[in-house]
């Protein structure tokens, strides 16, 4: 009866270690564990880009707005009720009781000065407005 337990034990104890060794003839083959290093990626930076030409508005009657810069649409219509700037447009506005006037500033090309472009008019119900008739009663003096 001796012999029948310990031969099973001797078969689970076999498989136990072959179980270890995984085959590598006895040897056990150590687990090295590579330090963690932070990975650097370069991104490349994407081609500055390339501004569109502005169309600028030619109307007769807007010759002293159009082209102007913020100063000088300053000193022809006051201090703007609105002055907002996003990108490298702005866009100032100019109200009164007649109409309601935005003008838009572009960088111009070859230069970082900001002149305007384009003007919209409207009454403040929305209806349209001529442009040149609204920079007339906007005006401040002569």
């Amino acid at each position: 009866m001796t012999r029948l337990l310990s031969t099973p034990f001797i078969v689970l104890a076999t498989l136990a270690l072959a179980a270890c060794g995984g085959g590598s003839g006895g040897k056990t083959a150590a687990v090295r564990s590579t330090p963690k290093v932070p990975v650097r990626t370069t991104v490349p930076r994407p081609a500055p880009a390339v501004r569109p030409s502005v169309q600028v508005q030619m109307v007769p009657g807007l010759e002293g707005v159009i082209g102007a810069d913020a100063l000088q649409l300053g000193r022809v219509f006051g201090k703007p009720r609105l002055d907002v700037i996003e990108d490298d447009a702005r866009k100032m506005q100019w109200t009164g009781s007649a109409c309601i006037l935005d003008v838009y500033l572009y960088p111009q090309v070859g230069s970082n000065r900001a002149a305007a472009t384009y003007v919209d008019a409207r009454r403040g119900d929305g209806r349209e407005v001529d442009r040149v008739a609204c920079v007339a009663a906007l005006r401040k003096g002569p």
